[in-house]
């Protein structure tokens, strides 16, 4: 404690006031010291308690802080604000993110009380930060403004806040917000701004901006998409790109169709008195500065260390599933005059065919073709590519997804096992898929040899967050000697029924 400290808590002792530690018992400290002491004593408890009543000493310091904004939605059920409590407190802390977003779903908020540690949590979590947003309400972006450890809050959803001030002033988060918002409604009026200060941004924040000409992506972003492929920044020329593969009509998809149309030749065989088309592959030779320009590098990701394990894939190999990729998928209609699902069963000479089928399923995620995805998922053609396939369920209508994930996982089963399938495939798993998981983790408990039980463990850590919390009472049927990950995955699904059934009371 410093000598300060000591005169004030010597000052506010009761009634009988002591001498400060620092003061007392003086030598040759007579009635004018005790004097001094006294008026030092008075001045300091009147300073104590004019900062305990929030007035500075000096004329100049902090201006006041305003006031709490009035919420203009409910705070959660008080069953439920006590089982946040506890999850902040620990228990199941995994499922946090559901509590905060079917609260958000419902119209509801956190109670203020909860507020600090919640955004105290937020500041180590970074996943966590967008579900905290849409629920702590109005209060948690007044508390994140007194507080800069959780200013991550302010201008982290999608409104920044403010008018076109925001993209003069405001941080890169918020000025990527700005422009996202300004992208849906106007997308000339964004590009516009972006070109003005275009030369100025690091190349960080160029990316970032790049990145939100996803949102209303039209052939009028064409030019400055394709100046960007010469930018400096690496992140820059990917996402330039990248958008530009998912732009229909654009010359960056005529120059890509013509190195696939190099690569891909259709030829007619007969085989068995059978006349029939099959598909010649002669994957690039060499990789020259055009491609390098357009996004396909040099040395691509999956050239040595390919998803889900296998034979590392050649470099030419590579670049062929990275042209195929960026290939406009109209490509092979026009070249083989098939439907997509004739097309992709179509044989392939001198290749089993992967390499092609990874190239569509890829330009077939990147541009959201659903007839292609159905194709590629009912095909037969990839089951050694589960997570290719898993990738394209995306692209299905809703009413689609989880019966071909059904139907996906029982024809992966016993081949690449079905946890590289569902860890693509986002919650909830509920109706037929919720039953073909609980059936999985029967099959593989009753089984329970080594592999079965590091399935079991890894799929129902999976499972907790995603699987409906009905199929609790269908595991239970397993009995006690379930394995322990199954127990755990019961008591976690228990807890959130519970939970969600709070929030609606």
């Amino acid at each position: 404690m410093t000598a300060w400290d000591e005169h004030v808590t010597a000052a506010l002792l009761g009634t009988e006031r002591r001498d400060p530690p620092a003061l007392a018992e003086a030598p040759g400290d007579g009635g004018e010291g005790a004097g001094k002491a006294g008026r030092l004593l008075d001045q300091a408890a009147l300073l104590a308690v004019r900062r305990r009543a929030g007035l500075v000493p000096s004329g100049a310091g902090p201006e006041p802080v305003a006031s709490a904004p009035v919420e203009d939605a409910p705070a959660v059920p008080r069953a439920a604000a006590a089982r946040l409590r506890r999850i902040l407190g620990g228990e199941q802390i995994r499922v946090l993110p559901e509590w905060l977003d079917a609260a958000a779903a419902r119209g509801l908020r956190v109670p203020a009380q909860a507020l600090p540690d919640l955004l105290e949590r937020g500041r180590s979590d970074r996943m966590l930060r967008p579900s905290i947003a849409r629920a702590c309400g109005r209060r948690g972006v007044w508390l994140a403004l007194q507080n800069t450890d959780w200013a991550y809050l302010v201008g982290s959803g999608d409104d920044p806040g403010g008018g076109p001030e925001v993209w003069e002033t405001g941080t890169r988060n918020r000025r990527v917000a700005y422009l996202t918002g300004l992208r849906e409604t106007d997308p000339e009026r964004a590009r516009g701004l972006l070109l003005e200060t275009w030369a100025k941004e690091p190349a960080p924040d160029r990316a970032a901006f790049i990145a939100t000409f996803a949102h209303g992506l039209s052939l009028d972003d064409e030019e400055f998409l394709e100046t960007a492929l010469d930018d400096r920044g690496k992140d820059v020329r990917q996402i330039a790109s990248d958008l530009l593969a998912r732009l229909p009509g654009s010359a960056y998809g005529e120059r890509m169709a013509a190195r696939a149309r190099a690569c891909l030749t259709a030829e007619e065989r007969t085989v068995g008195g059978r006349r029939r088309t099959w598909i010649r592959v002669e994957p690039p030779h060499d990789h020259d500065e055009g491609m390098a320009r357009d996004g396909v590098p040099f040395h691509p990701s999956g050239s040595f260390a390919p998803r889900g394990g296998g034979a590392p894939v050649g470099t030419r190999a590579a670049w062929l599933r990275e042209i195929l990729a960026r290939t406009p998928l109209v490509t092979w209609a026009e070249l083989f005059g098939l439907p997509p699902m004739e097309i992709v069963c179509l044989p392939v000479s001198e290749s089993d065919g992967r390499d092609v089928r990874i190239g569509w399923a890829r330009a077939a995620l990147g541009q959201r073709d659903t007839e292609w995805a159905r194709a590629l998922l009912r095909g037969g053609v990839m089951a050694d590519e589960p997570e290719e396939l898993a990738d394209l369920l995306s692209v299905l209508p809703g009413p689609e997804r989880d019966p071909a994930a059904v139907d996906l996982l029982r024809w992966v089963e016993g081949r690449s096992g079905p946890l590289r399938v569902l860890e693509r495939v986002p919650g909830p798993w509920a109706g037929p898929l919720a039953a073909a998981v609980v059936e999985t983790l029967a099959a593989s408990a009753e089984r329970l040899t080594r592999r079965d039980e590091l399935l079991i463990t890894q799929l129902c850590r999976l499972a907790d967050q995603r699987l409906d919390p009905a199929a609790a009472a269908r595991l239970a049927g397993l009995g006690p000697a379930a394995p322990q990950a199954v127990t755990d995955l019961i008591a976690t699904l228990r807890f959130r029924d519970e939970m969600l059934k709070e929030l609606d009371q």
